[in-house]
């Protein structure tokens, strides 16, 4: 009685869910594919050929009716039911072929990406992606801007009634196509042009394609030298130095811009090039209007704080200007992130005005993810030198016109850059040296927190020589220097600080104000201090210096 029972539930079950089987197939089946109770009733049998139950076919069937003119087949592969029926022949042929020239010029297909199945189903997808195992109604192939928004080219999946699925291009495209064409279409130059010059010879480029961009570029290049030479003579004519420096500021920009905006012009309002030549041209264009454009803006900013900032590295190694140290110090610093933000904002905007991401899909992004790598790790020492200049303008360590010591240089910091800093030697020469390998070594800073400083004087003198002696002497030599040159009087100090053989080592502490010239006050301390005691000596007052022989100072 039980098991009669539990075999009259599972009989019930099994019954509650075969209806369920088929309805949920059902459903699978309309989900990829747009269903339509009609197709291009305007539009006669074609003559050739016409494979649509596959994305590939449709796109070959497209290039196939297009080399034989076959226009009216053509508008099949269009979704035309938004279009008048009586208009679908004549406008739907018009449309093929402008979408034929619009594919041909502005999108580059990857046909190894395009399906050739009905399904749409990618093989190749990763098991990870969102519709992996998953059959597809829609297909992107391009996109272009449009009215400041992006107008795509795309293939959908649709079904009349019980007829075989079937591609064709979506209405949202169709609909597009003739607004698509007037910007990327033949110019009226073009449409001038011989048929000749009209062939494909190579690459998928017509004759006048290969002909006409290395005379572009050799005309965008002839303009910018005439810039070029226009603003040299100018500035060789100008009165003033605030007419030259605006002129300086603006000549490097106006060359470069020059040269892009021409090639833009020529690009979009003279010539319509190929999607092979337009996918790379257009962001470089972009890139290089924004760059000349940010250039100009950094340019401006320089000029405004060079009179704000003393430029001049000497001027500011002076003791009176601590305060200025620190601000060309900061301006410097803002002025590399500022050009960090343009540059990053120029890359921003090439790669937002154009759709080559986009359009070429996780590939490419792979390929630049792993570029990105390779670039990183060959250029890891740069981005380190930039990352350390930006921390010695946050922590202060040395300013712009600091007096310092590193590796026994005596000299002064003249500029911070981004990859490099600059010092000057006592004796005029430049100390270049990478900041990454200046901020990792330790360095002596003189003007750090305040420009005075205690110079000691070391001299050897002999065991009976008089170090109350010694004291006057100093006395005198404090007395016959520059005094705006000496710091505090009362750290003047004389002491034994270490006794040899030879004699006994004295230490004449010296106060400076100034470190640019504590070096040289003090090698004349010491001269006189050494004459002094020279002089001491041959009066027979006492003896100063010890004798020994070479052999023994060895």
């Amino acid at each position: 009685m039980v098991l009669r029972t539990i075999a009259s539930l599972l009989v019930s079950l099994v019954l509650f869910l075969l209806p369920a089987v088929p309805m949920h197939a059902q459903e699978g089946q309309s989900d990829a594919v747009f269903p339509l109770e009609a197709l291009n009733e305007g539009l006669p049998d074609p003559e050739g050929r016409i494979d649509r139950s596959t994305p590939r076919g449709t796109m070959e069937s497209l290039l196939g009716a297009a080399e034989d003119g076959r226009w009216v087949d053509a508008a099949h592969l269009l979704n035309l039911n938004e279009v008048p029926v009586d208009d679908q022949m004549a406008y739907g042929a018009q449309l093929a072929r402008m979408l034929e020239a619009l594919i041909d010029r502005k999108a580059v297909i990857n046909w190894s990406d395009l399906p050739d199945r009905p399904d749409a189903f990618d093989t190749q997808e990763s098991s990870n992606s969102a519709t992996a195992g998953m059959s597809r109604r829609s297909i992107l192939l391009w996109s272009l801007p449009l009215d400041s928004r992006p107008a795509s080219l795309r293939l959908s999946r649709v079904q009349v009634g019980d007829e075989d699925p079937v591609w064709v291009f979506s209405p949202q495209t169709v609909q597009n196509i003739g607004a698509l064409y007037s910007i990327y279409g033949p110019s009226p130059i073009e449409e001038q042009f011989p048929e000749f010059l009209k062939q494909k010879v190579a690459f998928g480029l017509m004759l006048w394609e290969l002909i006409g961009l290395p005379l572009l570029l050799a005309t965008c290049v002839l303009a910018g030298l005439a810039v070029r030479s226009a603003l040299n003579w100018a500035s060789r004519q100008a009165k003033t130095k605030v007419m030259t420096d605006v002129l300086r500021a603006i000549r490097g920009p106006a060359i470069y811009g020059t040269v892009v905006a021409l090639m833009s012009f020529a690009t979009t309002r003279l010539f319509v090039f190929s999607g092979r030549i337009d996918t790379v041209l257009t962001p470089i264009i972009t890139l290089g209007i924004a760059s000349s454009v940010l250039w100009l803006i950094v340019n401006a900013v320089d000029a405004v704080l060079d009179r704000i900032v003393i430029s001049a590295s000497e001027k500011l190694s002076q003791r009176q200007q601590q305060e200025q140290r620190a601000l060309a110090t900061k301006v410097a610093a803002g002025r590399r992130a500022l050009i960090v933000v343009f540059v990053a904002t120029a890359l921003g905007i090439a790669l937002s005005s154009t759709t080559i991401y986009q359009n070429l899909g996780l590939s490419i992004i792979g390929t630049a993810g792993a570029l990105t790598l390779v670039f990183g790790f060959a250029a890891r020492r740069v981005l380190g030198n930039i990352m350390a200049s930006l921390q010695i303008a946050m922590n202060q360590s040395a300013r712009i016109g600091d007096r310092i010591v590193f590796r026994d240089h005596l000299c002064h910091v003249e500029r911070i850059n981004f990859t490099y800093v600059q010092l000057k030697d006592w004796d005029g020469t430049r100390l270049v040296v990478p900041v990454e390998q200046f901020t990792s070594e330790p360095f002596e800073n003189w003007t750090m927190q305040e420009p005075e400083m205690l110079r000691i004087i070391k001299l050897q003198f002999s065991h009976t020589a008089d170090v109350d002696r010694l004291r006057a002497i100093f006395d005198d030599v404090i007395a016959d220097l520059d005094q705006e040159e000496l710091g505090r009087l009362e750290e003047v100090s004389v002491r034994v600080a270490a006794q040899d053989v030879f004699g006994k080592e004295v230490w004449f502490a010296l106060p400076c104000a100034d470190p640019n010239t504590s070096w040289d006050i003090a090698c004349e301390a010491r001269e006189k201090i050494l004459a002094r005691a020279a002089e001491a000596e041959q009066s027979g007052e006492d003896k100063m210096f010890p004798e020994a022989t070479p052999a023994e100072a060895a």
